[in-house]
Protein backbone atom coordinates (compact mmCIF):
# COMPACT_ATOMS: atom_id res chain seq x y z
CA UNK A 1 0.00 0.00 0.00
CA UNK A 2 1.35 3.42 -0.95
CA UNK A 3 2.13 5.76 1.96
CA UNK A 4 3.15 9.39 2.38
CA UNK A 5 6.47 9.15 4.22
CA UNK A 6 8.46 11.90 5.94
CA UNK A 7 12.26 11.59 5.84
CA UNK A 8 14.04 14.21 7.95
CA UNK A 9 17.61 14.67 6.78
CA UNK A 10 16.37 13.38 3.44
CA UNK A 11 18.93 15.29 1.36
CA UNK A 12 21.84 13.80 3.28
CA UNK A 13 24.01 10.82 2.42
CA UNK A 14 21.86 8.02 3.86
CA UNK A 15 18.63 10.02 3.74
CA UNK A 16 18.79 10.59 -0.01
CA UNK A 17 19.37 6.89 -0.68
CA UNK A 18 16.39 6.12 1.55
CA UNK A 19 14.26 8.59 -0.45
CA UNK A 20 15.37 6.85 -3.67
CA UNK A 21 14.25 3.47 -2.36
CA UNK A 22 10.93 4.63 -0.93
CA UNK A 23 10.01 6.32 -4.21
CA UNK A 24 11.01 3.18 -6.13
CA UNK A 25 8.66 1.21 -3.87
CA UNK A 26 5.77 3.46 -4.95
CA UNK A 27 5.48 5.73 -1.91
CA UNK A 28 5.15 9.49 -1.73
CA UNK A 29 8.09 11.11 0.05
CA UNK A 30 8.32 14.39 1.94
CA UNK A 31 12.00 15.29 2.36
CA UNK A 32 12.84 17.75 5.15
CA UNK A 33 16.38 19.12 5.33
CA UNK A 34 18.13 22.35 6.33
CA UNK A 35 21.09 21.57 3.99
CA UNK A 36 23.73 21.83 6.71
CA UNK A 37 25.31 18.59 5.48
CA UNK A 38 22.58 17.54 3.05
CA UNK A 39 22.84 18.60 -0.58
CA UNK A 40 20.16 19.51 -3.08
CA UNK A 41 22.18 17.63 -5.71
CA UNK A 42 21.48 14.38 -3.84
CA UNK A 43 17.74 14.70 -4.46
CA UNK A 44 17.85 16.61 -7.77
CA UNK A 45 16.72 13.61 -9.86
CA UNK A 46 13.39 13.59 -7.94
CA UNK A 47 12.53 17.30 -7.95
CA UNK A 48 10.20 16.95 -10.93
CA UNK A 49 8.51 13.85 -9.52
CA UNK A 50 4.98 14.64 -8.24
CA UNK A 51 5.44 11.92 -5.60
CA UNK A 52 8.39 13.82 -4.10
CA UNK A 53 8.22 17.02 -2.07
CA UNK A 54 11.01 19.02 -0.41
CA UNK A 55 10.67 21.26 2.62
CA UNK A 56 13.72 23.30 3.66
CA UNK A 57 13.42 23.34 7.42
CA UNK A 58 15.41 22.72 10.59
CA UNK A 59 14.12 19.74 12.54
CA UNK A 60 14.63 21.78 15.72
CA UNK A 61 11.51 23.68 14.67
CA UNK A 62 8.11 21.97 15.07
CA UNK A 63 6.75 20.24 11.98
CA UNK A 64 3.13 20.63 10.91
CA UNK A 65 2.64 18.13 8.10
CA UNK A 66 0.39 15.16 7.37
CA UNK A 67 2.18 11.84 6.77
CA UNK A 68 1.70 8.11 7.36
CA UNK A 69 5.21 7.26 8.58
CA UNK A 70 8.37 9.06 9.74
CA UNK A 71 12.08 8.31 9.42
CA UNK A 72 14.17 10.70 11.55
CA UNK A 73 17.67 10.93 10.05
CA UNK A 74 18.31 14.63 10.71
CA UNK A 75 21.71 15.21 12.34
CA UNK A 76 25.28 15.64 11.11
CA UNK A 77 26.98 12.27 11.54
CA UNK A 78 30.69 12.89 11.02
CA UNK A 79 32.94 14.30 13.77
CA UNK A 80 34.19 17.06 11.46
CA UNK A 81 30.64 18.37 11.02
CA UNK A 82 29.02 17.66 14.36
CA UNK A 83 31.93 19.26 16.26
CA UNK A 84 31.60 22.56 14.33
CA UNK A 85 28.71 23.54 16.61
CA UNK A 86 28.41 20.90 19.35
CA UNK A 87 25.58 22.69 21.14
CA UNK A 88 23.52 22.73 17.94
CA UNK A 89 24.36 19.04 17.39
CA UNK A 90 22.86 18.18 20.77
CA UNK A 91 19.85 20.42 20.05
CA UNK A 92 19.30 18.66 16.72
CA UNK A 93 19.41 15.22 18.32
CA UNK A 94 17.20 16.07 21.30
CA UNK A 95 14.82 18.76 20.06
CA UNK A 96 14.62 17.06 16.66
CA UNK A 97 13.60 13.82 18.36
CA UNK A 98 10.99 15.64 20.45
CA UNK A 99 9.51 17.34 17.41
CA UNK A 100 9.17 14.18 15.33
CA UNK A 101 7.77 12.32 18.34
CA UNK A 102 5.19 15.05 18.93
CA UNK A 103 4.23 14.88 15.27
CA UNK A 104 4.04 11.08 15.29
CA UNK A 105 1.95 11.14 18.45
CA UNK A 106 -0.48 13.68 16.98
CA UNK A 107 -0.84 11.67 13.77
CA UNK A 108 -0.67 8.26 15.51
CA UNK A 109 1.93 6.99 13.03
CA UNK A 110 5.06 4.90 13.36
CA UNK A 111 8.38 6.71 13.68
CA UNK A 112 11.93 5.41 13.26
CA UNK A 113 14.95 7.00 14.92
CA UNK A 114 18.31 6.76 13.16
CA UNK A 115 20.57 6.26 16.16
CA UNK A 116 24.22 5.31 15.98
CA UNK A 117 26.91 2.88 17.07
CA UNK A 118 28.44 5.92 18.81
CA UNK A 119 26.07 5.22 21.71
CA UNK A 120 28.53 2.43 22.61
CA UNK A 121 31.44 4.90 22.83
CA UNK A 122 34.86 3.21 22.89
CA UNK A 123 33.41 -0.22 23.66
CA UNK A 124 34.84 -2.58 26.25
CA UNK A 125 32.66 -5.40 24.88
CA UNK A 126 33.23 -6.82 21.41
CA UNK A 127 31.30 -7.22 19.18
CA UNK A 128 28.66 -4.86 20.53
CA UNK A 129 25.19 -6.33 21.26
CA UNK A 130 22.19 -4.07 21.81
CA UNK A 131 22.12 -4.77 25.55
CA UNK A 132 25.66 -3.41 26.04
CA UNK A 133 25.37 -0.10 27.94
CA UNK A 134 28.46 1.42 26.34
CA UNK A 135 31.57 3.30 27.43
CA UNK A 136 31.01 6.98 26.58
CA UNK A 137 33.04 9.95 27.77
CA UNK A 138 30.24 12.41 28.55
CA UNK A 139 32.59 15.43 28.66
CA UNK A 140 34.66 14.63 25.55
CA UNK A 141 34.54 16.27 22.11
CA UNK A 142 32.34 13.51 20.68
CA UNK A 143 29.81 13.65 23.53
CA UNK A 144 27.54 16.17 21.77
CA UNK A 145 26.71 13.46 19.23
CA UNK A 146 27.03 10.37 21.45
CA UNK A 147 24.96 11.74 24.30
CA UNK A 148 22.51 13.52 22.00
CA UNK A 149 21.70 10.24 20.30
CA UNK A 150 21.50 8.39 23.63
CA UNK A 151 19.02 10.98 24.92
CA UNK A 152 17.00 10.69 21.70
CA UNK A 153 16.72 6.94 22.24
CA UNK A 154 15.49 7.57 25.78
CA UNK A 155 12.83 9.95 24.49
CA UNK A 156 11.65 7.41 21.92
CA UNK A 157 11.20 4.68 24.52
CA UNK A 158 9.56 7.04 26.99
CA UNK A 159 7.07 8.08 24.29
CA UNK A 160 6.30 4.42 23.70
CA UNK A 161 5.76 3.80 27.43
CA UNK A 162 3.87 7.03 28.14
CA UNK A 163 1.89 7.48 24.90
CA UNK A 164 1.81 4.00 23.37
CA UNK A 165 3.63 5.29 20.29
CA UNK A 166 4.84 2.79 17.69
CA UNK A 167 8.60 3.39 17.49
CA UNK A 168 11.68 1.83 15.93
CA UNK A 169 15.32 2.60 16.82
CA UNK A 170 18.19 1.67 14.48
CA UNK A 171 21.78 1.81 15.74
CA UNK A 172 23.68 2.47 12.54
CA UNK A 173 27.31 1.37 12.24
CA UNK A 174 29.88 2.76 9.77
CA UNK A 175 28.15 3.20 6.41
CA UNK A 176 29.72 4.26 3.13
CA UNK A 177 28.89 4.69 -0.54
CA UNK A 178 28.11 7.30 -3.21
CA UNK A 179 27.10 10.80 -2.03
CA UNK A 180 29.41 10.87 0.98
CA UNK A 181 30.79 14.38 1.37
CA UNK A 182 34.42 14.69 0.35
CA UNK A 183 35.19 16.76 3.46
CA UNK A 184 33.20 14.83 6.03
CA UNK A 185 36.29 13.43 7.76
CA UNK A 186 35.09 9.84 7.72
CA UNK A 187 37.71 7.25 6.97
CA UNK A 188 36.37 5.81 3.69
CA UNK A 189 35.77 9.19 2.06
CA UNK A 190 39.07 10.55 3.43
CA UNK A 191 41.08 7.69 1.98
CA UNK A 192 39.33 7.72 -1.40
CA UNK A 193 39.70 11.49 -1.84
CA UNK A 194 43.35 11.40 -0.79
CA UNK A 195 44.14 8.43 -3.05
CA UNK A 196 42.42 9.93 -6.10
CA UNK A 197 44.26 13.19 -5.53
CA UNK A 198 47.62 11.47 -5.13
CA UNK A 199 47.98 12.91 -1.63
CA UNK A 200 49.33 10.97 1.37
CA UNK A 201 46.78 8.68 3.04
CA UNK A 202 46.42 9.82 6.65
CA UNK A 203 45.96 7.05 9.20
CA UNK A 204 45.14 8.27 12.70
CA UNK A 205 46.91 6.05 15.20
CA UNK A 206 48.83 2.95 14.17
CA UNK A 207 46.11 1.58 11.89
CA UNK A 208 45.31 -1.46 14.01
CA UNK A 209 41.96 0.00 15.12
CA UNK A 210 39.04 -1.64 13.36
CA UNK A 211 35.72 -0.67 11.83
CA UNK A 212 32.93 -2.64 10.15
CA UNK A 213 31.82 -1.04 6.91
CA UNK A 214 28.28 -1.41 5.57
CA UNK A 215 27.38 -0.33 2.03
CA UNK A 216 24.56 2.21 1.97
CA UNK A 217 22.15 0.07 -0.11
CA UNK A 218 22.34 -2.68 2.52
CA UNK A 219 21.78 -0.17 5.30
CA UNK A 220 18.68 1.27 3.60
CA UNK A 221 17.25 -2.25 3.26
CA UNK A 222 17.78 -2.70 6.99
CA UNK A 223 16.04 0.57 7.87
CA UNK A 224 12.99 -0.34 5.80
CA UNK A 225 12.89 -3.87 7.23
CA UNK A 226 12.98 -2.44 10.75
CA UNK A 227 10.25 0.09 9.99
CA UNK A 228 8.04 -2.63 8.53
CA UNK A 229 8.66 -5.09 11.38
CA UNK A 230 5.35 -5.93 13.07
CA UNK A 231 6.93 -6.40 16.53
CA UNK A 232 6.34 -3.23 18.54
CA UNK A 233 8.35 -4.68 21.44
CA UNK A 234 11.55 -4.86 19.41
CA UNK A 235 14.35 -2.95 21.12
CA UNK A 236 17.14 -0.94 19.50
CA UNK A 237 18.52 -2.91 16.54
CA UNK A 238 22.11 -2.83 15.31
CA UNK A 239 22.37 -2.32 11.56
CA UNK A 240 25.83 -2.75 10.10
CA UNK A 241 28.25 -5.19 8.54
CA UNK A 242 29.87 -7.55 11.07
CA UNK A 243 32.94 -8.15 8.86
CA UNK A 244 35.71 -6.28 10.67
CA UNK A 245 38.54 -4.48 8.84
CA UNK A 246 41.54 -2.73 10.34
CA UNK A 247 42.22 0.79 9.12
CA UNK A 248 45.67 0.02 7.70
CA UNK A 249 44.20 -2.75 5.52
CA UNK A 250 41.45 -0.41 4.34
CA UNK A 251 44.05 2.18 3.34
CA UNK A 252 46.11 -0.34 1.37
CA UNK A 253 42.97 -1.68 -0.34
CA UNK A 254 41.86 1.77 -1.47
CA UNK A 255 45.35 2.65 -2.73
CA UNK A 256 45.36 -0.57 -4.75
CA UNK A 257 41.84 -0.13 -6.13
CA UNK A 258 42.42 3.48 -7.17
CA UNK A 259 45.87 2.61 -8.63
CA UNK A 260 47.19 5.51 -6.58
CA UNK A 261 50.81 6.37 -5.85
CA UNK A 262 49.85 7.82 -2.47
CA UNK A 263 52.08 7.10 0.49
CA UNK A 264 50.62 6.25 3.88
CA UNK A 265 51.31 8.57 6.81
CA UNK A 266 50.40 8.25 10.49
CA UNK A 267 48.99 10.99 12.70
CA UNK A 268 47.88 11.19 16.33
CA UNK A 269 44.66 9.39 17.20
CA UNK A 270 41.82 11.84 18.04
CA UNK A 271 40.46 11.89 21.58
CA UNK A 272 37.87 9.16 22.34
CA UNK A 273 38.29 7.55 18.90
CA UNK A 274 37.09 3.94 19.34
CA UNK A 275 39.70 1.19 19.08
CA UNK A 276 37.24 -1.44 17.85
CA UNK A 277 33.76 -1.12 16.44
CA UNK A 278 31.77 -4.12 15.21
CA UNK A 279 28.04 -4.88 15.46
CA UNK A 280 26.44 -8.02 16.77
CA UNK A 281 23.58 -8.29 14.25
CA UNK A 282 21.98 -11.44 15.65
CA UNK A 283 18.78 -9.54 16.45
CA UNK A 284 18.51 -8.09 12.93
CA UNK A 285 19.05 -11.51 11.38
CA UNK A 286 16.53 -13.27 13.63
CA UNK A 287 13.78 -10.63 13.83
CA UNK A 288 14.12 -8.75 10.54
CA UNK A 289 15.54 -11.43 8.29
CA UNK A 290 18.20 -8.86 7.34
CA UNK A 291 21.90 -9.13 6.81
CA UNK A 292 24.24 -7.13 4.55
CA UNK A 293 25.05 -8.73 1.21
CA UNK A 294 27.53 -6.36 -0.49
CA UNK A 295 31.18 -7.17 0.22
CA UNK A 296 33.70 -4.41 0.97
CA UNK A 297 35.59 -4.47 -2.34
CA UNK A 298 32.37 -4.32 -4.36
CA UNK A 299 31.07 -1.42 -2.30
CA UNK A 300 34.38 0.41 -2.39
CA UNK A 301 34.42 0.09 -6.17
CA UNK A 302 31.03 1.85 -6.37
CA UNK A 303 32.12 4.56 -3.92
CA UNK A 304 35.43 5.15 -5.72
CA UNK A 305 33.66 5.48 -9.06
CA UNK A 306 31.22 8.00 -7.59
CA UNK A 307 34.05 10.14 -6.21
CA UNK A 308 36.02 9.79 -9.45
CA UNK A 309 33.01 10.92 -11.48
CA UNK A 310 32.44 13.89 -9.20
CA UNK A 311 36.00 15.17 -9.68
Amino acid sequence: MSKRILVTGGAGFIGSHLCDRLLALGHEVLCVDNYFTGRRANIAPHLADPAFEVLRRDVCDPLHVEVDEIYNLACPASPVHYQVDPVQTTRTSVLGALNVLELADRLKVRVLQASTSEVYGDPAEHPQPENYAGNVNVTGPRACYDEGKRCAETLFYDYRRQHGLSIRVARIFNTYGPRMLADDGRVVSNFIVQALGGRPITIYGDGTQTRSFCYVDDLVSGLIALMECSDDAIGPVNLGNPNETDIATLARTIVEMTESRSDIENAALPEDDPVRRCPDITLAIQRLGWRPGIDLRTGLGKAIEAFRTAK
